[in-house]
């Protein structure tokens, strides 16, 4: 029996999975020169378009070769990497306002590409909606999901720094917004185009206006789901979401404690009154286990969840403990369920993970010609 010769499409579909810190891939942006395979040596140019870029992919390329390497058949790899031009001074991107009066539109609408939009929503703040965002987000690309993440907390953006990356996005022509990527996951949020700790003094108008820009003029891609992380309240940017974009359903989450599932009841009225359906409430810092003699204690009190789940016929997706290295990764921008494999909170997380997809598999499908959403055994 010959020996096994890799296939073309394998090697392609493996240099796909390098995603690149400006958006797309070596393959999806063209990159990819000269491809031969011979005798299991595996042979190509990268060639991007200046030297900026191909600083960036350098150090890429120990790891290019390991991933090609373990494929069936491929025994040497062999890459050259070249550049049009070389690297220039640091220009200026090109002007992009953000902020201003909404554009008229038709009705709701949804980014080409989009199959699912999940906004993610809590009566008040403190109750850790954005670490629930930002993990999520993670936990559902850890599991093969497409997945963005778009901060839409207008006043306070802090996913910039829980998903540990800061600059501004490019936009090659001034209107188009390429978003960032983290963790596996496609990011964008106010927090970028401004500086940091400069405070946004918007009025409803214009941060009607920034929402739409940022659902509207970011190439999101080819995402399975959007997750959209709202600021606390049933304010502007919650009414304009519902209003404007094709949601496919809310998650909302709260701490057990009364004051917090008082306020997280006016977020499910709110979505019950704009017709999107509660994929689920999250009952976040549900207990915590001391780290020095392990006793569990419910700080927040108990129960919380279940009396929204009873009151409103909705389900408990989550159940998420109150954990000092939940806080310690997200200071660190690096969430736990990318830097923790085997902690629990990790492991709720997937579990958190897994019962959205169940619930959206559960509701009506999706109107768009997206992926459809499956669910792995493992």
């Amino acid at each position: 029996m010959g020996k096994a010769i890799p296939m073309r499409d394998e090697i392609l579909n493996a240099l796909n999975r390098f995603t690149l810190p400006d958006g797309g891939t070596l393959v999806s942006r063209d990159m990819i020169r000269a491809l031969q395979i011979e005798n299991g040596h595996v042979q190509f140019v990268i060639e991007v378009p200046d030297g900026d870029l191909a600083k960036v992919i350098d150090p890429l390329q120990p790891q290019i070769e390991s991933q090609l390497r373990n494929l069936v058949g491929v025994e040497k790899v062999s890459i050259v990497l070249t550049a049009h031009k070389s690297a220039q001074p640091a220009t200026a991107p090109p002007s992009l306002k953000v902020g201003g009066h909404p554009k008229p539109q038709s009705g709701p609408m949804k980014p080409q590409g989009v199959d699912r939009i999940i906004a993610i929503a809590s009566g008040k703040g403190g109750v850790g909606k954005s670490t629930v965002s930002s993990n999520l987000a993670v936990a559902l690309a850890a599991q093969g999901r497409r997945v963005g993440l778009l901060d839409a907390d207008i006043y306070g953006p802090s996913q910039p720094r829980m998903m540990g990356i800061n600059k501004r996005p490019a936009s090659p022509d001034g209107k188009t917004i390429i978003p960032l990527h983290a963790h596996g996951v496609t990011l964008m949020s106010i927090g970028f185009m401004l500086e940091e700790n400069k405070a946004v003094v918007w009025r409803g108008p214009m941060l009607m206006g920034a929402l739409q820009q940022m659902i509207s003029q970011v190439a999101w891609g080819e995402l399975d789901i959007l997750l959209v992380d709202l600021p606390p309240g049933t304010g502007d940017v919650q009414l304009t979401l519902c209003q404007k974009t094709q949601l496919t359903g809310a998650i909302v989450v709260s701490t057990p404690q009364d004051v917090a599932l008082s306020d997280a009841r006016k977020g499910i009225e709110m979505f019950k009154k704009v017709d999107v359906p509660i994929v689920g409430v999250v009952e976040n810092m549900s207990s915590h286990t001391c780290t020095n003699c392990g006793h569990e204690e419910a700080i927040f009190g108990t129960g919380g969840g279940d009396s929204l789940s009873a009151e409103y016929g909705v389900e408990v997706i989550g159940r998420l403990p109150l954990d000092l290295t939940i806080r310690e990764t997200t200071d660190a921008g690096n969430p736990v369920v990318a830097s923790k494999a085997d902690h629990a909170a990790t492991k709720a997380y997937i579990e958190l993970a897994k019962n959205v997809e169940q619930q959206l598999l559960a509701s009506a499908p999706s109107n768009s010609e997206g992926p459809t959403i499956t669910i792995s055994d493992d």
